[in-house]
């Protein structure tokens, strides 16, 4: 065991193993003495771990926590302060979505010392696998990540003027839920019904599934094909390219819907 306390603070990427960074790899298999993981973390990177080293699962799904954020702050300063090495595995990057930032805050508090080990973010991840480019000369010049999640019974608060920029990607985290409440917001705020938007369910792994449609008609799309979460939402001109730039179907991504994107 490490004698000084350490937490990594690791971005596992978006699904698929071969996103792993080296130094992630090389933290997971050689030096990790507990591996702290969450749910989106899948099941081929945990495979990793070596026998023998322990795992604790602190995954949060909406409205069901296997531990608050706080009791997860506090297993990991209890962990490293008995000695160990503590691998803090995340999907995507720690950084973006991920509370990272919170759980960096707790450590420095109770003086334990930490790194930041960067991960691919989902949106980045579940775009490129799709054949989307987030931004393209012609089609956008900016992108934009905004969380769709927020408590149950509250609406979502996000600056919807804003994000009605035509020439800007937006990417949605967590968007599945409110997605009708998505469509109707950028519309009402003057982003055309027929804008190009996709819904990408278990983005860059074996199970990736992906509906591309309009802003106006992909609420209702992806409910009729039952996408279940996690799901990532881009919406832009940006997902037209999909229809030339998608991979081949023997890559294991299935399109299980695609409406014919038309101008508005």
């Amino acid at each position: 065991m490490s004698q000084e306390p350490k937490v990594y603070l690791v971005g596992a990427g978006p699904g698929d193993p071969d996103l792993l960074t080296v130094k992630a790899m090389r933290l997971i298999t050689a030096e990790a003495d507990v591996v702290v993981y969450d749910r989106l973390v899948s099941e081929d990177i945990m495979d990793f771990v070596p026998p023998g080293i322990a795992r604790i699962f602190v995954g949060k799904a909406s409205n069901r926590h296997t531990l608050p954020q706080d009791e997860i702050n506090e297993l990991i300063v209890r962990l490293a302060k008995s000695g160990r090495t503590v691998v803090r595995l995340k999907g995507g990057d720690p950084y973006i979505f991920g509370r990272g930032g919170e759980e960096a805050e707790y450590l420095l508090a109770n003086d334990v010392s930490f790194e930041v080990v960067p991960g691919i973010t989902a949106g980045s991840g579940c775009a490129a696998y799709s054949g989307i480019p987030l931004t393209h000369r012609g089609l956008a010049t900016g992108v934009r990540y905004v969380t769709g999640h927020c408590q149950a019974g509250v609406d979502l608060d996000l600056n919807w003027d804003s994000l009605a920029d035509p020439d800007t990607t937006l990417v949605v985290y967590m968007g599945l839920t409110h997605l009708p409440q998505i469509s109707e917001k950028l519309i009402a705020a003057g982003l055309p019904a027929g804008t190009p938007a996709a819904a990408i369910a278990n983005g860059t792994t074996r199970d990736q599934q992906q509906c591309i449609s309009t802003l106006a008609e992909l609420p209702q799309r992806a409910r009729d094909i039952g996408l279940r979460a996690p799901v990532m939402v881009i919406i832009g001109r940006v997902v037209e390219m999909a229809q030339v730039l998608a991979p081949p179907c023997e890559s294991g991504v299935e399109e299980i819907n695609r409406e014919r994107l038309g101008a508005d």
